[in-house]
């Protein structure tokens, strides 16, 4: 007897139907199953023997076969656990009826199989369900540990199984269907462990992250250890704008594909900070690997990656990011295929300006030029140039360090973010941008205009500074983003002396000898 049942599978982050088709017929005892399989798939055939004998349903001796199709499609997970059985017990007629034909026309069944006959929770089902949803199937069966994550996907009825035994009860109809899950989005609150409030000084930071944060730039702290540096990147999802649902799913997918969310909060509502160590390799970082899975790059997709101390990372290390910082994606390369995975991250690095780490103070670093430059040539040339800004950082002072803070919270800087962002969506969302950072160079060209007296001054920079075209486009974003933080319509001269000056670190770290521009803090700003 051939029955058919539809499953489900991931490539990459997506989902996609699976057909799975069980034949039972005479021949020599034996279960096949085909479709290019990995190992865990191609071992189900035991699971799903020995599930089936400890629920206490005999089979009788006959040739099984299974096929699960697309066949070009390399399966992989133990996902398929459960329709495998459900499909061998419909063969041999163990399920039957018309409450069985039913289901089979609008329902898609995963989960893994313990040898015992529990199902047992399983990676991806966020994916699972959405592909499921947007083939027309109106009900997903899932372990009841995933049913959460399943019920988050609106338009799609989850219902979380316990064991192949109570499956095949409620298939025969000898039990009744339960109540599908549920999950009630709510409001996210930020919590209140980390605000921008606990920083002592360091304003002129403070400001050039919420720049960062307002644009999605890439920022560069550089100083002393103990000036703040990691403090503040940690507060930086803090002061980022609110997920939308959308931005909610496709995070989460990378996190349920790696088996990142919890039983209890299947969506993750909060932007994601991801600090990997110094000593991570290149495949850790962006993904790969046999069967290929998201790296730091994508589980920090719509967040913040912080790389502490960044020149401490491996040369080879930090070029992985070239390609992913400027195509917001992770392409992983394989004989038969490629995954893509999301990079669409904030990148913000700290590093120390030398190895003891108080250069260019003379009284108290020991570290000859030659030192310097060899400690900073780790972080190269092509990875300065997709880093917007650069922000040095000196020690705060006794006073600043006695004070409670500077009175400014997160939520209020989280404000002024969110009045930038909406300023920049009615800009650039007719253009499929969201944030100044991901302007082309047409649109550069078109929302950077700049005045005659602007567009001289930034012309004699750019000779005087040896600029890439990549620089000088860098400069005009973040200039942009100034303008909007200020509510100026158009760029000032001001707003690019600014720009430079987040920029101009290069010249003194990089290059050798003073900053060629200064840029002055002024205290009327506050960030």
């Amino acid at each position: 007897m051939l029955t058919k049942i539809y499953t489900s599978g991931l490539n990459g982050t997506d989902g996609y139907i699976v057909l799975c088709e069980t034949d039972v017929s005479s021949g020599l005892p034996c279960m096949n199953i085909i479709g290019q399989l990995s190992p865990e798939v191609r071992e189900a055939h035991d699971r799903v023997r020995t599930a089936i004998r400890n629920q206490g349903i005999a089979l009788d001796p006959a040739k099984i076969t299974i096929n699960l199709s697309p066949a070009d499609i390399k399966k992989s997970g133990c996902g398929y656990d459960l329709p495998i059985a459900v499909s061998v017990l419909a063969s041999y007629g163990h399920i039957k009826g018309e409450l069985f034909s039913r289901f089979l026309e609008d329902s898609v069944f995963v989960g893994e199989l313990s040898l015992s006959g529990e199902l047992l929770a399983i990676k991806g089902v966020l994916p699972l369900a959405l592909a499921a949803r947007e083939r027309g199937f109106r009900k997903i069966f899932v372990p009841r540990d995933n049913e959460l994550e399943g019920a988050a996907i609106e338009g799609i009825c989850c219902y979380g199984i316990e064991s192949l035994r109570q499956m095949t009860d409620i298939l025969n109809g000898d039990l009744m269907l339960p109540e599908p899950a549920r999950y009630d989005i709510y409001d996210y609150d930020y919590p209140d462990e980390k605000d921008f409030s606990d920083v002592c000084g360091q304003e002129f930071t403070k400001r050039a992250t919420a720049i960062a944060a307002a644009g999605r730039h890439n920022i560069l702290y550089i100083g002393p250890a103990g000036t703040g540096k990691s403090m503040i990147a940690s507060r930086i999802p803090t002061i980022m704008p609110r997920m939308t649902r959308e931005e909610q799913l496709e995070i989460s997918k990378v996190y349920s594909i790696s088996g990142l969310l919890s039983r209890e909060e299947p969506l993750l509502m909060s932007r994601p900070f991801r600090s990997p160590h110094h000593t991570i390799s290149a495949t850790a970082l962006a993904g790969g690997g046999l069967v290929p899975k998201p790296g730091e790059i994508s589980l920090a997709s719509g967040g913040v990656l912080f790389l502490d101390e960044l020149a401490e990372f491996k040369s080879a290390t930090l070029e992985v990011l070239r390609q992913p910082m400027e195509d917001k994606k992770v392409v992983v390369s394989r004989i038969h295929s490629s995954i893509e995975f999301p990079a669409d991250f904030v990148l913000v690095g700290a590093t120390n300006p030398c190895k003891c780490g108080y250069y260019p103070d003379r009284e108290r670093c020991s570290c000859n030029e030659l030192q310097v430059a060899a400690y900073l040539s780790k972080i190269s040339k092509p990875i300065l140039d997709r880093i917007d800004m650069c922000v040095e950082m000196n020690s705060p002072k006794y006073d600043e360090l006695k004070s409670s803070g500077s009175g400014l919270k997160s939520c209020d800087i989280r404000e002024e973010v969110e009045r930038v962002r909406e300023i920049q969506l009615k800009r650039l969302k007719p253009y499929g941008c969201l944030f100044n950072s991901e302007m082309d160079v047409n649109l550069v060209k078109e929302f950077c205009c700049l005045g005659k007296d602007e567009d001289s001054f930034l012309k004699q920079i750019y000779a005087g500074r040896g600029m890439s075209a990549r620089g000088l486009h860098k400069i005009l974003k973040v200039a942009r983003t100034i303008a909007d933080y200020e509510n100026s319509r158009d760029i000032q001269k001001a707003h690019l002396i600014e720009a430079i000056g987040y920029r101009s670190l290069e010249d003194k770290y990089w290059k050798g000898g003073q900053s060629r521009i200064e840029y002055k803090y002024s205290s009327d700003h506050t960030g």
